[in-house]
């Protein structure tokens, strides 16, 4: 399995322990994506250039030149899969596959082994399509996002914000990341630009004060969907991970289902690392979704396939640029065709 050098490894572990108090996204930093051009009119594929490249600079470049298909061919792609954060299991899966096709002469030419390859692909992913849907049976509708520093969490709020309004929802926002008041200011800026409310205290409150505070409001207001933002933590911290289930104890007394949703915001340039981070959250507090991010700066976009195969949980959203509408539900088909467009 590739992951990451110890040196990197380190680097990124001290990053996530000490980060949070450090202020990695000034507020008005955020108020610059205004003027970054969504991507919902560009294509998926262009976006994850990196992975695709990891790939084999696509699979057109990648069989260059082949005019027939041997086990040299699905060496390649192996490494090529391993490469790009596909995963032993995952990887070892798509290759038996081949493997077997090859041996029963189903796999002729190029052609036909890349119908091979989406067609597993696709059948990895599938069952991870679940895109998140609000009962607004429930009001609130709470969503309790959790992740750790540098994965992309509070902007993402901002989309999610942005994406649920756009579905007509009434939206609250609930800043429980107390730790880092860079990171109630930056969770207000985001409410200011979707103008949606910010329930917020002062740096240092309890989290779970906060957020029992703002579900209260959001009751009484009959607001659609709250989202609560959470303090970026390590995984391997015991001790911040109980933060997390005393706040979910605190929702559930004023809504034995609260929260409806929680989910965690990954970086996919993490790679096998987000893998474990999103065993030990889900672990912990019983993940209901996932949102990947950064896809279109990593070439470990095949994340998601160790993801699929490891944990099965719903994939609600990628991010795949900085726009406000860069933050998609996640469809298979459309991820697996982006992968390997010629």
């Amino acid at each position: 399995m590739i992951g990451y050098p110890p040196h990197l490894l380190y680097s990124l572990l001290y990053s996530a322990m000490f980060g949070f108090g450090k202020r990695k996204t000034p507020v008005e930093d955020v108020t610059t994506t205004e003027t970054v051009t969504d991507s919902t009119a560009d294509s998926l594929a262009s976006r994850l250039v990196k992975t695709r490249r990891g790939l084999g600079d696509s699979m057109a470049d990648f069989f260059l030149g082949k005019k027939t298909i041997d086990q040299n061919t699905l060496d390649d792609l192996e490494t090529s899969l391993l490469s790009a954060d596909v995963g032993v299991e995952a990887t070892t899966e798509i290759i038996d596959d081949l493997q077997a096709r090859l041996s029963r002469k189903a796999l002729t030419n190029v052609d036909t082994l890349q119908l091979a390859l989406s067609e597993h692909m696709l059948e990895i992913l599938r069952p991870c399509e679940q895109p998140l849907q609000v009962d607004t049976g429930k009001k609130p509708y709470v969503i309790l996002v959790v992740g750790i520093n540098g994965a992309g969490k509070t902007t993402s709020i901002g989309k999610l914000a942005h994406y649920f309004q756009q579905q007509g929802l009434s939206v609250m926002l609930a800043a429980g990341d107390t730790f880092r008041a860079a990171a109630v200011e930056q969770l207000q800026e985001w409410g200011s630009r979707n103008n949606v409310p910010v329930i917020a205290q002062a740096a240092g409150a309890d989290p779970a004060s906060v957020i029992f505070d703002a579900v209260q409001s959001a009751q009484s207001k009959h607001t659609d969907v709250i989202i609560a933002d959470t303090a970026g933590r390590l995984h391997t911290q015991s001790n911040l991970m109980d933060e997390l289930v005393k706040i979910k104890r605190v929702m559930a007394k004023l809504d034995n289902d609260a929260p409806h949703e929680t989910l965690l915001i990954m970086d996919a340039g993490f790679g096998q690392n987000a893998l474990q981070q999103a065993e030990q959250f889900h672990k912990a507090l019983g993940l209901t979704g996932l949102a990947v991010t950064k896809l279109d700066g990593t070439a470990r976009g095949g994340i998601l396939f160790a993801i699929a195969r490891k944990l099965g949980l719903p994939i609600r959203f990628i991010g795949v640029g900085e726009g406000i509408k860069d933050l998609r539900p996640f469809h298979a088909k459309e991820f697996v065709s982006a992968l390997l467009e010629d």
